[in-house]
């Protein structure tokens, strides 16, 4: 059962006050009080948690957005920031009495600065709708999760998230520029813009992936990038997974950095063709998507060598797209690998860790030595070229006990990424579903270290509480703390 913050009674007790104060802010339709309205609200995409906010805001402006968090510091109310609600670690799981405050109706794009290669845009924005606006000038997004349709540039700035052309291009992080942040303050802070290098500290660096812990975000400011002259994506299979694991490696350590770099094996590469028919070969263990972009020449250099270290990897296929459509559908069945998997079974249970790429072969061995054990089947998708795994395992929620060794299966998969010398997380956050592994990747003083800084912003412990720390401290106690003292409790939360 999984723990979040305990009940605030008092606050409860003032629901009618609260709601009634919230419209005096935010009027119109921007406040969700009735149950059937609240019920969208009650999970992001790790839906096997769920809780009902205690009532949803929709601000529209970055007043409202102060105003809300002001009148919550005031009223010790607690804020849990929501985006489209495709994340998949639970870091936007409601609060049964805290304010949901939903930030959909961010969805403009203020500028486009082809002069600086930047746009500003709103929270709301999705990662697609931003390549779309400017690659009609032939320029582009980099960062580009599976999920670039729906899920919004607030989001992605929460979460960090990454992509399968982010090996060659940087993550999330690595691609924006500034944001307007609106503190529990209620203050609106600037922080970066524009220009590439900011002054004093790096400030933008702690917001990206902070998960709503911090403060709201208001507009973010992202890099975009020219078209690359040509890009050209090839297809490799591999008799076995660790084959396809040890050519990645090898890829990488001859000095060639791809545009991206993904790779499947066999259920994950069966569900994608039945489910986008991308014509990728059957009979193979592994694929490996690898994309080359540049200068024609130089693209097509790189595919002579590509091959032959594929080759010399026990390479069994080889495949290179011949045209744009071509390349798009080698694409189209890597991005529709998490769908199409959902074909192949009642439920499934999506991971998130990283490892060192040289360790790919052993931990993939490793992994389906764990299937076995639980007795649970595994497809495994994910970016080879930085080591971001997302294991996909299939399970059958309406089974009893099926949930929870799922649930066991894969914490035992992090476990296995930290203890190879990664991290519990690529792009999908902590939030409450890798929250309780913490202490797997950090000690006590570290955890502590990390509240002190979440105090700076939020001392009141306000905003998203119950997410990425598995025990809650208060701030007074945090500054003399040598051992665990001042926790908050953590009631148990239904599981669904």
């Amino acid at each position: 059962m999984l723990k979040m913050p305990a009940l605030d009674e008092g606050v409860l007790a003032r629901r009618d006050r609260i709601v009634a104060d919230l419209r005096a802010i935010v009027p119109g339709e921007g406040v969700i009080d009735s149950e059937a309205g609240r019920r969208a609200y009650e999970c992001d995409a790790l839906t096997a948690y769920r809780q009902m906010p205690m009532v949803v805001v929709l601000p529209s402006t970055t007043d409202q957005v102060a105003q809300v968090l002001r009148y919550c510091r005031d009223n010790g109310i607690k804020v849990v920031p929501r985006g489209a609600g495709t994340g998949l670690s639970g870091s936007a799981l409601p609060l049964g009495d805290g304010v949901l405050l939903a930030m959909g109706k961010f969805n403009r794009i203020l500028e486009i600065d082809y002069d600086n290669r930047v746009v500003v845009c709103q929270p709301g924005v999705t990662n697609l709708g931003i390549t779309t606006a400017v690659q009609g000038d032939g320029f582009y997004y980099a960062p580009d999760p599976s999920s670039q349709i729906a899920c919004t540039i607030g989001g992605n700035v929460a979460e960090n998230s990454g992509g399968v052309h982010c090996l060659k291009y940087g993550v999330t992080t690595n691609n924006v520029l500034g944001v307007e942040l609106v503190t529990i303050d209620g203050e609106v802070l600037r922080i970066g813009g524009k220009h590439l290098d900011a002054d004093a500290y790096d400030l933008l660096g702690v917001i990206v992936g902070s998960e709503g812990l911090l403060g709201v975000v208001t507009e973010v400011t992202v890099r975009i990038l020219r078209k690359p002259d040509t890009a050209r994506a090839v297809l490799l299979g591999f008799p076995s997974v660790e084959q396809g694991g040890a050519c990645v490696a090898a890829i990488i350590s001859a000095g060639i950095i791809p545009g991206g770099m993904e790779m499947m094996d066999k259920p994950a590469i069966v569900a994608a063709e039945a489910f986008v028919h991308a014509n990728y070969p059957l009979d193979v263990e592994s694929l490996l998507i690898v994309e080359l972009d540049g200068p024609a020449a130089e693209v097509e250099e790189l595919i002579g060598s590509v091959e032959e270290i594929a080759r010399a990897h026990g390479a069994v296929y080889a495949r290179t797209s011949e045209s744009e459509e071509e390349r798009l559908r080698f694409w189209a069945g890597r991005k529709s690998a998490f769908p199409a998997v959902g074909r192949i079974g009642p439920d499934y249970y999506c991971m998130d860790g990283t490892i060192p790429r040289r360790r790919l072969p052993e931990v993939l061995r490793r992994m389906y030595e764990l299937a076995d054990s639980y007795g649970l089947r595994l497809a495994n998708v994910f970016h080879a070229g930085d080591g971001n795994l997302h294991p996909l395992i299939l399970y059958d929620a309406s089974k009893p006990g099926d949930t929870e060794r799922a649930e066991s299966f894969g914490a035992d998969i992090l476990r296995l990424c930290v203890e190879v010398g990664g991290v519990l997380t690529g792009e999908h956050g902590v939030g409450v579903e890798k929250r309780d592994l913490m202490g797997a990747m950090f000690g006590e003083a570290d955890l502590a270290q990390q509240q002190r800084l979440k105090c700076a912003f939020d001392p009141g412990g306000l905003l998203n509480p119950g997410k990425v720390f598995p025990v809650l401290h208060r701030c007074a106690e945090l500054g003399r703390m040598h051992v665990r003292r001042g926790e908050l409790p953590f009631p148990e939360l239904p599981r669904f």
